[in-house]
């Protein structure tokens, strides 16, 4: 196999993921990888391992380049297991070598893989000297896992911050200037949307905090995907926008549809929109990719969510939605609500009760429509995108 090389003798070594397509629950279309990084030094360090089925291959590459048993130190930036479950693997031939994780990360390895582990925890600040190279840790609850933490290398100014700033995208590629950009941005903007977007405050605390540590990022080697080596300010930028909630003229609509009503309703409110020269993602949620609706969400100005009724209550794919879109905190967007029924209502009542119990601003009033909407109804639903155009996107 070719060595891959970060810099001098720091290596890549982990893996490509072609063929995933389910990442517990966000669509892969294009595939993962499962980064780890080799440092030889004086002392050798491996800066995580990779998912457990991928573990002799991750054994191969490190052992064309140093034998494991030299092993001297497994950094472990967090625990969950597509980061960590190779470490039992690793540890059979690296006998001696002392793992690094924080307290909390210490505490899930042992949960995971038992109690004998010989684990050493750091916290913000501490180093560990390799030889000519420094390894300096710093401590991101909650970006994503409460044990995660990031590992600086700090005579190369190579940043691995493990799941921030990560994109799920295989590629035979490493580096940033080697790949489509606008597929890696595509990507990358994927993952904070479905993955890191709960956490937008602490992350723009976090780069603050990376600021005034007044260190130099000339690299940064995420756990998953791509490195950024040609501009890493640029993806640095951009979680920045994305956590203070920058947006787009842009109105996300999202639907299910039983007899087609709700679907006649959807495209006059998108028409509605359009007129005033915004914007317009439309998605219906049975022919669409829930994780690829959020990335739209990310950006939008607002967010136009339509279901029939069904036993009551909303369809269950719209359900499903709102479960999650809810769960993901998506701040500053207005969220409007329709739908349609038959006998009796109920399906925008308990939209609307949902995001008013998750804090969403709801537009009001609502749109519901009996039976199939009639010309002066749909005349309704265009106005209804009008007006959400001209109150929230253009002027907002």
């Amino acid at each position: 196999m070719t060595k891959i090389e970060l810099t001098n003798n720091i290596y890549w070594v982990g893996v490509i993921d072609w063929n995933i397509r389910d990442f517990h629950g966000y669509t892969t279309k294009r595939g993962t990888t499962y980064n780890a990084y080799l440092i030889v030094d004086k002392k050798t360090a491996l800066i995580d391992t990779v998912k457990y089925s991928f573990s002799n291959e991750l054994i191969e590459k490190i052992s064309e380049i140093v034998n494991l048993e030299k092993i001297d130190y497994i950094v472990s930036n967090h625990v969950e297991m597509d980061h960590s479950s190779s470490l039992p693997e690793i540890i059979k031939y690296a006998r001696n070598a002392e793992i690094v994780a924080t307290q909390r990360g210490k505490d899930g390895l042992i949960k995971h893989y038992g109690v004998d582990l010989n684990v050493k925890t750091v916290k913000t600040g501490d180093e560990l000297k390799l030889g000519k190279r420094t390894l300096r840790f710093i401590e991101a609850p909650m970006l994503h896992w409460p044990d995660s933490m990031f590992t600086y290398v700090v005579e190369d100014g190579i940043l691995m911050p493990n799941d921030a700033f990560g994109q799920h995208l295989a590629s035979s590629q490493r580096f940033d200037d080697e790949v489509d950009e606008s597929i890696l941005m595509e990507e990358a903007t994927k993952y904070y949307a479905n993955i890191l977007m709960p956490f937008a405050s602490l992350i723009i605390r976090k780069i603050q905090e990376l600021t005034k540590m007044r260190i130099p990022i000339n690299m940064i080697a995420p756990s998953h995907g791509i490195i950024w080596r040609s501009n890493p300010s640029k993806i640095v930028k951009a979680y920045l926008d994305w956590s203070r909630g920058i947006q787009k003229n842009k109105v996300v609509i999202v639907y299910d549809t039983m007899w087609g009503s709700t679907d006649k309703m959807a495209r006059a409110i998108a028409e509605g929109v359009a007129k005033h020269g915004v914007n317009v993602k439309f998605f219906n949620l049975r022919d669409s990719d829930t994780s690829e609706i959020v990335a739209e969400i990310l950006d939008a100005k607002a967010v136009i969510v339509g279901s029939p009724t069904l036993n009551n209550s909303m369809f269950p794919s719209v359900s499903a939605f709102l479960t999650y879109i809810t769960g993901l905190k998506p701040k500053g967007k207005i969220w409007a609500f329709f739908g349609s029924y038959g006998w009796g209502g109920g399906a925008v009542k308990k939209m609307v009760e949902i995001a008013r119990n998750a804090g969403f601003e709801i537009y009001e009033p609502t749109l519901e429509v009996k039976y199939v909407p009639t010309e002066d109804e749909l005349e309704s639903c265009f106005k209804f995108g009008e007006e959400i155009a001209e109150k929230y996107v253009q002027t907002g």
